[in-house]
């Protein structure tokens, strides 16, 4: 039964996401910051049970970080719209983990599943603290915007995020030439 838990948490982080799109269009950033750190508490609590408990899937290393990114990139692409972040932020982040996503789904074709890394982590946490912030400012409604250069962090990290998980796909032999042979019929 333990088994099915992390997953179940991770499919709640992808229902958590439109509670905190909706609070933020309402201008309710409590309630917002709130969903945001319930939907953080959940990952964090998923991954944990999944390593405690040796409840590791193929399923879970796949779906964890696509939560984590569609919960970070609706959240990006709302506060681009409410006009409180910059498009190029997103643009950079949409980028990147297209070629992510590209690069991992080739793997898993190859029965290699990519988890996710420190790095990643680090990365996707101080995005969250960033839209948190952003939410805060709006929130207290301040005139010097903090947040923007917490997203230079995040978007520095994120960078060197792409670069060692390129490094994972070359040793995992993504970028061998029979592994980048088209067999066009």
């Amino acid at each position: 039964m333990l088994k099915y838990v992390p997953n179940t948490l991770t499919i709640i982080r992808f229902i958590l996401i439109p509670f905190i799109i909706f609070f933020l269009f309402e201008d309710r950033y409590v309630e917002a910051i709130a969903f945001l750190i319930l939907s953080g508490l959940t990952d964090v609590l998923d991954g944990f049970i999944a390593r405690k408990f040796y409840c590791i899937t193929n399923f879970g290393k796949l779906v964890d970080p696509l939560a984590d990114k569609a919960t970070q990139i609706g959240i990006l692409i709302s506060l681009y719209i409410r006009q409180i972040i910059p498009l190029w932020i997103i643009i950079i982040v949409f980028i990147k983990e297209v070629l992510l996503i590209a690069g991992a789904s080739f793997l898993y074709g190859k029965q290699t599943v990519v988890s996710s890394r420190w790095y990643g982590k680090l990365a996707t946490v101080i995005f969250y603290i960033a839209i948190g912030c952003s939410m805060l400012v709006r929130y207290f409604n301040l005139e010097f915007d903090f947040a923007i250069y917490i997203y230079y962090l995040a978007l520095a990290a994120t960078l060197f995020a792409l670069v060692m998980y390129f490094k994972v796909f070359y040793k995992e032999g993504y970028f061998k030439k029979e592994n980048l042979k088209v067999d066009v019929k």
